[in-house]
């Protein structure tokens, strides 16, 4: 069965080879399109949202997209302005008994928003709160319809993921995980990590994943961390496409992943195949999606 006017299957796809861990389908004009778009080239994707009231849309709008898991968030920029208050925190705590993922949520303690530290701490303790009391309560064992159908698979471990933000508060974000069990309870993934050397030991203790994208490669910390990781502590993301920028297309994101990959392989010493099947083997098991086995020569 097909949505009318696409023609993407609204079966899940046999095998995905790429993982998009971060992206924000829903700020495109075109976010059913690009979907579809990402599934005939065979990638699967983690859509962030930035509030509550976006994923319910986003949820909605991406159901029969399935190579796409769309993600709960409460992004902190969102909460340091205001535009997301006490009502948007009660709201994500209620969403999140049955969100099996959740992003982008976090901490952001650079200059633009460091004057804002407290209710974004009080916002994300309730965030990683909810999502691990849920998670104990065994409650993400069926998804809502919105994220997709579950294949049974042993490579999936069932438990929640978020995507976290972290700029200028690596730290804080640990301390939150840890203090409210979200980081035993929960598969957390650093997006674009950028906190110190001595945090990234701290996640890595933690189990923490982390999805890279061509940005961070573009930063000398960036590219060191990305050399130190084990590979299976590995993610591609894209971050794309940025809000307001209209239509997208999936062209744009398949190239970011590849040249990300290709690049990552470069400053690690891997064969490009290699990383790419440890790669999907992840992103498969994160997303909760079939990943396609490359065939013997």
């Amino acid at each position: 069965m097909t949505r009318p006017g696409s023609g993407a299957s609204a079966e899940t796809p046999g095998g995905l080879r790429l993982f998009d861990a971060h992206c924000h389908l829903d700020f495109a004009e075109n976010a059913v399109e690009l979907a579809d778009g990402l599934a005939r080239r065979g990638i699967g994707a983690l859509s962030a949202t930035v509030t509550p009231s976006d994923y319910e849309l986003a949820a909605a709008l991406l159901a029969d997209c399935p190579n796409v898991r769309v993600a709960l968030g409460l992004h902190p920029w969102w909460v340091a302005d205001g535009r997301c208050g006490e009502a948007d925190v009660a709201r994500f705590e209620r969403l999140a008994a049955k969100a099996r993922f959740v992003g982008e949520v976090g901490l952001d303690f650079a200059p633009a928003h460091a004057d804002a530290r407290k209710a974004q701490l009080a916002a994300f303790e309730r965030v990683a709160r909810a999502c691990a009391d849920a998670e104990r309560d065994g409650r993400a064992a069926t998804p809502p319809p919105h994220s997709g159908p579950l294949p049974a698979t042993p490579e999936r471990d069932g438990r929640r993921v978020l995507s976290l933000h972290a700029v200028r508060a690596a730290g804080a974000v640990l301390d939150v995980l840890e203090r409210t069990g979200a980081a035993q309870a929960c598969t957390c993934v650093f997006h674009w990590f950028s906190g110190t050397s001595d945090e990234l030991q701290r996640a890595l203790g933690l189990e923490c994943l982390f999805s890279i994208n061509p940005r961070m490669l573009a930063t000398k910390r960036g590219r060191a961390y990305a050399r130190a990781l084990p590979p299976d502590r590995l993610l591609l993301e894209t971050d794309l496409p940025a809000q307001g920028a209209g239509r997208a297309d999936a062209a744009d994101a398949e190239s970011a992943l590849q040249g990300a990959l290709c690049e990552l392989a470069s400053l690690r010493g891997e064969s490009p195949a290699d990383l790419a099947a440890c790669l999907a083997r992840t992103g498969a098991r994160i997303l909760a999606l079939p990943r396609a086995v490359p065939q013997p020569r």
